[in-house]
Parts: C-alpha cells; structure tokens; sequence
C-alpha cells in the first residue's frame, strides 16, 4: 500500500467521522433548532420597553413565537422613526403617536393599509397622568396646579418625543375642552411652560430627570408611574379628572419575517394584552376578553385604571393627527412651538 493510499483513506475516515458527528448533534447545537430560529428587529419609544419585554416572552411561549429572539432599539419616538426611514433595520415598529409611522408608509416601507383594522394601528392606550413626589407636598391635584408659581415641571421635548406631545396637549385641552378660547389655553400653556425645569428629549429621559429629583410633577403616562412605582420609585401620580386618551401605534414592516405579524397578531390578542396591563397599560377598547385583575403599582392596584370624568382623544377632539401637527407642532408657525420659543425652551 504506497503511502498517497494511506493518506488518501485516512482522509475519508476523517469525513465519515464527522459526517456522522454532525448527524448525532444536538439540534440547540448546530442542529435543525437553528435553523428554524428567527432574529426579529424592534425599534421603538422608549417607555413600552418592559411591556414590550413581557409580551416577548409571552410570545415565545407559543407555537408561532417558539425561537424567535429579537434585536432592540429604543429612544425618542420621533427620532426612531426618522432613524428607519433613513435606514435602520426593523421588522416591527412600536411608536408614541401615528405620524411617527405614518411617516415609514411615506417612504414605502409600511403598507398603507398598516391601520385598517378595527384597533385602527394601535397597540397600547394609557392617558395622561400628574406624577408628583411621595405623599404629594405640593397638593397637586389637576392641570390647574401646573401654572401655580410655586411649581417646577419636568416633561420632555416635543421637538423628538411623542411623549411630549400627548402630554402638552392635555393641558390645552383642559382648558379647550372645557369651553375655553384659545387665548386663554396659549395664556395657560405658557404659565405651565414658564414652570418648566426639564425638558428631555424622551419620555423615558423626563422620567429618570424626576426620579433624579427634579421638579415637583412630572408629566407622564400612566403606565411610566407605574412601573416607576413597580420598580420601588417613592413617587405617587394623579389621574386629573380631564385628561387625554394615550393611543400608541405600532406596525410591520413590508419586508418584514413573517413572524413580525404573527407578533403583531399575538399583542392584539386578550393574551397580549394582558402582559402590557401588567406593566401598567389600559386594555385596548378593541380587544374583547382581556382580563384586568390587580396591577402592582398602581396608587389602587384593586382598581388601577381609574375611569376619567372627561376622556378627550386626538381624533375627536383635536381632528386628528395631520390637523395637530399643522396647528400645533408646525415648525415655524406651530402654536406650541410658538410658545416653546418665548418661553426659551427651544426645540
């Protein structure tokens, strides 16, 4: 047997070995497993994020969700939304206001028809709280306390959060919506204004300015004091008896995984649902079954989404989003960017 012979079979044992090593794999080790997992990309608002987490898990627990792990980016609504319009990866969207989407249908990558269902693109609902400190030492009970002199007011930056969207346009509505003129709402918005002490650029930012010990009240969603509350925060928040339904949209991508939707599909389920009322959301109205037992940190965790007097919401109330965007956000002509400016709080 000449030695090229000898090497020549040692050669295909070696092949047959690992051949057969291959075979005998474990699937978590290289196996069919991998090849049935999937990696998803989320790019969202910051203040979701842990009812977004909850519901992830939730998802993995079924059959569609099984080997699905995930890819996150977080931040200011309005500057994730540009982000992937301008090339971020994502399969799925989770945004605070409509036009952050809106804007990806825009440039093609969510399909128009992205809110024709009956929950209309929205995903999570919250309103509009007053966060204040622990055992609220300013007596801080409504809208009207945020002008008083002695008040320091964090909230973030309309200019890059939705956040602050929701949470500006509240207080004009209290006023508005209760029969006032728009003088006397821009004449309140700029004393609120004039009060500020912080003005983040996210929702998430403003929280942790306040959990830092700035200001006397804090601007916020119900859900972000609740789960601030969750995680051992001394803080306390009030429900103002008007303020503004929160509507949060979230959306996939065209070129999405189909698992993205099969996502989607999971979080507008009564199962879905429940992670994020868990975290401190109020059920959506469009999704029948949904369970609502006790919420930790809630300031009544037995009745924690109490009902609101007067529950203004964009479409009806402000005429939807174009319309706010024009009237009140337009960059040079914006009644609130406007206000913004004479009160130094520049976008």
């Amino acid at each position: 047997m000449t030695s090229r012979y000898r090497r020549r079979l040692a050669a295909a044992a070696a092949l047959a070995s690992l051949i057969a090593t291959a075979a005998c794999a474990p699937s978590g080790a290289g196996g069919s497993a991998d090849a049935d997992a999937t990696s998803l990309s989320l790019v969202g608002f910051a203040v979701p994020k842990a009812g977004n987490n909850a519901a992830q898990a939730a998802f993995a627990e079924t059959d569609e969700g099984a080997g699905v792990s995930w890819k996150e980016s977080y931040g200011a609504s309005g500057d994730q939304s540009r982000a992937v319009a301008s090339g971020l990866d994502a399969d799925y969207v989770h945004f605070s206001v409509t036009p952050d989407v809106t804007r990806l249908v825009d440039a093609g990558l969510v399909d128009e028809s992205w809110d024709d269902g009956p929950n209309k693109g929205i995903v999570t609902d919250s309103v509009v709280v007053l966060a204040v400190r622990e055992g609220n030492p300013k007596n801080i009970q409504g809208w009207d306390d945020l002008a008083r002199d002695d008040i320091g007011i964090v909230t973030p930056n309309p200019g890059s959060s939705g956040a602050a969207r929701w949470n500006i346009l509240g207080a004009w509505l209290h006023i508005v919506g209760q029969g006032g003129s728009q003088e006397e709402a821009e004449a309140f918005l700029a004393d609120v204004l004039e009060n500020v002490q912080a003005f983040p650029g996210s929702g998430r930012d403003a929280t942790q300015a306040f959990q830092s010990g700035t200001g006397d009240v804090l601007i916020s969603y119900e859900n972000e004091a609740i789960l601030a509350r969750q995680n051992g925060e001394p803080i306390e928040y009030v429900v103002p008896e008007d303020t503004l339904l929160i509507e949060n949209p979230a959306a996939v991508l065209t070129d999405a995984d189909p698992k993205a939707e099969a996502f989607l599909d999971f979080v507008l389920a009564p199962e879905g649902q429940t992670e994020y009322v868990n975290k401190g959301f109020r059920p959506l109205r469009s999704v029948d079954g949904v369970e609502v037992g006790e919420v930790e940190g809630a300031m009544d965790p037995q009745d924690p989404f109490p009902d609101v007097a007067t529950l203004f919401t964009i479409d009806d109330d402000l005429g939807g989003w174009d319309e706010v965007n024009s009237t009140f956000f337009d960059e040079s002509e914006g009644i609130i960017t406007r206000l913004q400016t004479a009160a130094g709080l520049n976008s």
